[in-house]
């Protein structure tokens, strides 16, 4: 069933003086080719890195403005205030509890930008309260959390777009689009690979007290309690588990979203074989891993994944990319290109394929917003929804729950939602949510 977003804006417009709304939106869309009713309000729910790019991104596109935003960080806070209003002419109300701004009747969608843990309460609150959502990757932070938040997007009806914004790029589109054609013939392997320094972690530091313009406690949220330390929040809080997964959960997720796209029919990996280590030889503070092999093989191909913490460059000449290995070639892809390398004939004395080479690339991320603003507009289904941000996180967070027990193969039973050979990686599909916080329960359909 189609929402109908315009009604729902047009009830919020026949009380706009009560709500604000015109001193939200500024004079210059007022006078722009685009109707009031036709703009749409967007807020971010934290607001320090990369949330606030995809806001840029929102912003770069006609008829969209920043009604909110929010962080428990003022200082953050104010800053990002002050570039919106500096760089766009827009006033988003402030905010410090998510809470309060969910309840901001003209907000059309939210942007969640904040730390993966976050995630899986900052999205439902959201689509409970009849917002949109864009969320990063990965969709959350567990295996549980993405199912629920799943069942959230559909139970509440609402757009939801994951932030795997290779799906829009032009590289990667167009490498798909061969190997469906039959271009490279059946396509045989997907080796995918990451080779950056930045997973080894940071230099170790003391903990200390958390920056006085910080509510620390609300920024730990539903994750255990910690002491503050500087290692663990802006900026590297992905090297511990209680926030984050690592370079597979980052990097990993994009990449790894590129090989269950080339199937046929995608699928949740059902066996996966792991080695996770810390090879780097310098003291650094970290949980993650900054160095796992991983092989995921399914009814169609295998998948390889290798990530080596920057120990060298990487095939193809690239730190990152993507080999889909067909009959007739291989076609080597990132974000910037794509090349397909034929596959000699031996009979006829001539390659399988013609080759070719593309570098030309553009940045994706624009294009991941604009199908997401078209798809709030229209109510048709994201290019990447919900089901598919859980499976491309499936195959980051089984490893890393691999690595972490050392149990080097696991079988998933995606039905079931559940590992039918360990009792322990089990334990790691849900986490416990620390009080007040509870884990969202989503009502049956």
């Amino acid at each position: 069933m189609k929402n109908s977003r315009r009604k729902f804006i047009q009830k919020t417009g026949s009380s706009a003086l009560g709500l604000g709304l015109f001193s939200i939106i500024p004079s210059k869309v007022w006078a722009s080719s685009i109707a009031p009713n036709d703009q749409i309000n967007v807020a971010l729910i934290g607001c320090n890195g990369h949330g606030f790019s995809i806001l840029r991104h929102h912003l770069n596109m006609e008829g969209v403005n920043c009604a909110a935003i929010c962080d428990v960080d003022e200082n953050v806070l104010g800053r990002r205030i002050k570039e919106v209003q500096d760089t766009y002419g827009q006033n988003p109300k402030p905010y410090k509890d998510f809470r309060k701004l969910l309840e901001q009747k003209d907000i059309d969608a939210v942007i969640v930008g904040s730390p993966d843990h976050w995630h899986c309460l900052h999205m439902v609150s959201a689509c409970e309260s009849g917002k949109d959502v864009y969320v990063e990757k990965p969709l959350a932070n567990s295996i549980g959390e993405c199912a629920i938040m799943v069942e959230a997007a559909n139970y509440y009806n609402r757009i939801v777009q994951v932030g795997q914004q290779q799906r829009s790029g032009f590289t990667f589109s167009e490498s798909i689009k061969m190997i469906r054609s039959g271009e490279i013939g059946k396509l045989r392997k997907v080796n995918i690979w990451s080779n950056f320094n930045y997973g080894s972690g940071a230099i170790p530091v003391e903990d200390g007290s958390a920056p006085e313009s910080v509510d620390y406690d609300f920024w730990l949220g539903p994750a255990p309690k910690r002491p503050f330390n500087r290692n663990r929040f802006h900026g590297s809080w992905r090297h511990f588990w209680d926030y984050g997964g690592g370079l597979m959960s980052d990097w990993g997720v994009h990449l790894l979203d590129m090989g269950v796209w080339a199937m046929q029919k995608p699928v949740a990996p059902s066996q996966v074989l792991t080695q996770a280590s810390n090879t780097s030889t310098d003291i650094r503070q970290r949980e993650t891993f900054d160095s796992m092999s991983v092989l995921y093989p399914n009814s169609e191909f295998t998948i390889q994944w290798d990530m080596l913490g920057g120990i060298q460059q990487g095939p193809f000449e690239k730190p990152y990319g993507v080999a889909f290995i067909g009959e007739k070639g291989t076609i080597v892809a990132d974000r910037r290109s794509y090349q397909l390398f034929p596959e000699w004939d031996g009979e006829k004395q001539a390659p399988k394929v013609a080759p070719l080479k593309f570098t030309e690339g553009t940045e994706s991320h624009n294009l991941h917003v604009k199908n997401f603003l078209d798809c709030v507009k229209s109510r048709e289904t994201p290019i990447c929804p919900p089901e598919t941000g859980r499976i491309a996180a499936l195959y980051a967070h089984i490893p890393n729950i691999a690595g972490r027990i050392n149990e080097p193969l696991l079988h998933w039973d995606d039905q079931n939602r559940t590992f039918t050979n360990s009792k322990k990686a089990n334990e790691y599909i849900t986490p416990g949510y620390r009080n007040p916080w509870n884990l969202p329960k989503i009502p049956k359909i």
